[in-house]
């Protein structure tokens, strides 16, 4: 279960968990495409860094991950108009 969690492959789980989920949203016709991506995204983008920080990847790769999530976070916001 160690090396589950240490090679990132538990971030890969719920990654693909959550992209089932967006497909099933989508089939729903609940929402619109890009509400989903929207609110889905920027989580999805956290979870990547987690995994390469994880994984041993270099900080500017985990840095951008996180700071490409911000602005798909104030566009979900926007888009909600909150």
């Amino acid at each position: 279960m160690e090396a589950f969690f240490a090679s990132g492959r538990a971030i890969d789980l719920v990654l693909a968990v959550m992209l089932i989920e967006m497909l099933l949203l989508w089939r729903r016709r609940r929402s619109d495409p890009l509400s989903i991506l929207l609110a889905v995204l920027p989580g999805m983008l956290i979870l990547l860094a987690l995994r390469f920080a994880i994984t041993g990847a270099p900080w500017p790769v985990i840095a951008g991950l996180l700071l490409a999530s911000w602005p798909v976070h104030l566009a979900d916001i926007r888009r909600r108009r909150w």
